[in-house]
């Protein structure tokens, strides 16, 4: 909360013309956070946030661009060669030689599947399934 309240003054609790406080960062913060943990919408968080749904949505562009501009240089970014020979020296001392990172697969039943999608997920069985990928390394460096 506090890097993306020295990135965006946005986000900093000000004073408004008739020198009433406007909202707590934590307020908006926590919109933003149960938008994206629950995948709600801004008409199903207003009541708990007490926050219009213009001013959640206003949050969560703005809090989506602090975090891209804030964190991009070291953990969205292609990784180095120096990166890389880190991550393999920690594989093989793991006993994983070779190794870059960990892939982790899981078959996700998707139950209202689009029928437009359902040839594209379907399985022999006719239930439709997502296959779900990640790479991280050990320090969850993805």
């Amino acid at each position: 909360m506090i890097a993306v309240c020295n990135h965006d003054s946005y986000f900093v609790q000000k004073n408004d013309a008739f020198s009433v406080m406007g909202l707590l960062p934590e307020q908006k913060i926590t919109a933003v956070l149960r938008m994206l943990a629950y995948g709600a919408s801004a008409y199903q968080v207003d009541e708990i946030t007490r926050m219009g749904k213009s001013t959640i949505l206003e949050s969560l562009m703005r809090f989506y661009g602090a975090i891209k501009y804030i964190y991009t240089s070291e953990y969205l970014r292609t990784p180095t060669d120096m990166d890389l020979q880190r991550l393999l020296k920690k594989g093989e001392m793991r006993g994983f030689p070779g190794m870059i990172g960990s892939i982790d697969c899981m078959h996700w039943m998707w139950k209202n599947c689009p029928s437009a999608w359902q040839d594209a997920y379907g399985d022999k069985k006719m239930s439709k399934k997502y296959h779900l990928e990640a790479l991280a390394s050990f320090d969850t460096w993805i």
